[in-house]
Parts: structure tokens; sequence; C-alpha cells
């Protein structure tokens, strides 16, 4: 689930082709002279909203969702990392979040909620304060990398017009051999895991409260992920009552890592923010995330640096602004995030960067 703090623009994507221009950067007012980790910074996106950019396993292409607007909704593509060649990968209805390509690159994953219905899922009910909507018909589906042979993967089988429950968020393993996601099946937010064609179904969380948004570490031995911090029983049960209503208050989320298969999990963060996007570092030593905790009215978001027992916070981005997604090429040369530098009217656009050590 991609993040939609509206104060920050960053809201879901949508169908129409993006408008781009290849080879406009590398743009000096792209960087901030304080973001020493990065050099060559290139835009690759430009207008609507644009967010959670993944590499191919082979780094030549880079899968995405957009929207354009005016009552669309996110759709998936693909581009080549210089942001030419975009191409819509999903079938252009309902909505979609969170899109992965599968070892080999001849194969993707992204979540959706056409099969149950073409129309586009309301937004939710704001009422209760900043939300986010946890649809009851998101399924996890398998296509071919050109969007192609779609087919239900998790659950197996959709059925239009019937609730499957919330199954998204799905990430792959370096070595292909697994792919972790979350899911409301066992009646909580919970993050499980799967073999590549479906098989050998795991749950790896069991806890209260929502635990999602996980990756792998570069050796596919441990995963980290967003929790919940649900400190006392108020919390709790304001956790419990609107996850009856499809609902889940994202504003104060700590980071965790474990084994992959779930076991020694342990909590990284401790500031009480929103804390999101966690992807492990070449090395595996690190962490790299986005955070609101470095503004005290929880408005900006800046990508920071951490060390896997907390300890080593380095902030990254700067410009108060959002900045977030980040992860790693998979040679470790580059950086490629969702940032709203350099936009209007609250767009967000993907950037790519050679990364300094």
């Amino acid at each position: 689930m991609r993040v939609a703090f509206l104060t920050l623009g960053l809201a879901t994507l949508a169908l129409a082709q993006p408008p781009s221009t290849p080879g406009a950067g590398p743009l000096p007012s792209l960087r901030d002279p304080r973001e020493v980790h990065l050099k060559n910074v290139r835009q690759l996106t430009f207008g609507g909203q644009n967010a959670e950019a993944y590499w191919s396993f082979d780094g030549k292409k880079v899968i995405f969702q957009y929207m354009k607007g005016g009552g669309d909704a996110d759709q998936i593509y693909t581009m080549r990392p210089d942001g030419s060649g975009k191409k819509m990968v999903s079938t252009g209805k309902g909505r979609c979040t969170c899109a992965y390509f599968l070892k080999g690159d001849k194969e993707i994953v992204f979540a959706s909620t056409h099969g149950y219905s073409a129309a586009i899922p309301p937004e939710p009910d704001r009422s209760q304060g900043y939300v986010w909507p946890l649809y009851p018909y998101y399924a996890i589906y398998k296509a071919n990398a050109d969007g192609s042979n779609i087919r239900p993967l998790v659950p197996a089988k959709v059925e239009p017009g019937k609730e499957c429950g919330y199954n998204a968020e799905a990430t792959v393993s370096p070595d292909g051999k697994r792919i972790i996601f979350t899911s409301t099946r066992d009646g909580d937010l919970e993050l499980y895991s799967i073999q590549a064609d479906g098989s050998d179904l795991k749950r790896l969380t069991n806890r209260v409260g929502y635990d999602g948004g996980a990756y792998f570490s570069p050796d596919s031995k441990k995963i980290v992920w967003r929790a919940s911090a649900l400190p006392d029983a108020k919390a709790v049960a304001d956790y419990k009552q609107l996850l009856k209503q499809n609902l889940v208050r994202p504003t104060s989320m700590e980071l965790w890592v474990a084994d992959a298969d779930g076991k020694n999990a342990k909590q990284v963060t401790r500031n009480g923010a929103a804390n999101f996007a966690p992807f492990f570092t070449p090395d595996g030593k690190k962490l790299i995330f986005a955070s609101n905790s470095g503004d005290p009215k929880r408005r900006t978001f800046e990508i920071y640096l951490v060390n896997l027992d907390g300890t080593g916070l380095e902030q990254v981005t700067y410009g108060a602004q959002f900045d977030s997604f980040p992860m790693f090429s998979p040679n470790g040369k580059q950086l490629i995030w969702a940032s709203n530098r350099n936009g209007k009217d609250h767009e967000t656009n993907i950037f790519v960067a050679d990364w300094v050590k």
C-alpha cells in the first residue's frame, strides 16, 4: 500500500500515459547540497502522482504506480531507468498498488481490485481522522511483464462482486524463491509468504496491529517491515474498530526486522512517528527508509539510514518535502525514490541518483 498523505500530495495513481522528458537530468536544482549520498540526480516522470518505483532484477526496467488525477485511480506502469518507454501493464480497471518483478523479469506481481469490479473503489471516509482504506477486494495478480496473461495469485480464485479480503504489498526475495505480502485473511493485518507459484503459504507475524510493507534482505535471509505502534488499550481498541470498517490509521508506525520466516523479530525504530518504506542497503547492514520524525508537525517526510539495531541514524534527503520509497538498484550503485521536489500542485515524481557511500 502506498502512503497517501494528502498534505503532501501523494494520492493514488492513474490510467493515462504519464508525460515525460527522458534524459532531462541531471539538473543541479534536483539535489540539495546536504544530500551527500546522492549524485547526478535525474527526474524520470513529470506530472501526476508517481510512486513505489521498483527495479527489475537485471536493472533494465522499473515498475511503478501512476495516477494522472481528476478522478482516476492507480494503475501499474513499467519504464526504462532513463524514464523512456512507459507502458501500462495493468488492466486499466479498478485500482492497483504495489507491483514487483519476479526473478528473471519475465513476470510481474501486483495488487488490483479489478477482479471484484471494474469501478474505482471510493475514497475512505476521513471523518475519523487520517486513515488508509483497506479495500477488502484487493487480490494479488501475476502477469507477463508486458501485462498479458494476467491471473490471480492470492487468492487463487477471484469472483466478481465477492470480497476476498485485503491482499496486497507483495515483494519478491532476491533469490526469487519467496513472495511476501500483507493480508487480512486471519482477521488482522499480518505478513505472509508464499513460493512464486502461490504454494506453501506461511504466516510470518502474529501480533495485534498492522504488519505490512515488507522487503527481503539482499541475501533473502531477513525481512524488514512497518508495524503499528499501539502503546495502550485505547490505541488497540481504536485499531480494531477501524479494522472492522476496513480502515487503518498510519500515523504511528515503527520498523521491525526478523529472519525470513518471521522468527527473532526485533524493533528497530522507536520515535513514535510514521516510519515506512524500509529497504536494506546493498551490504544488508543498514536500512534506508522514510519518516516524518524530523518534522514536529509530521507533514514532511525525508529518507534516512539506520543500523539494524536502531543506532547510527543519518538523514539522506533534505528540502522539507515528501521523499520516500527508496530502493537500491541490483548492483547497489543507484537509488530510486519518489519525491515532491521540482513539482507543482502536489505532484509526486520518480527520481534516480548515483549512490555515494
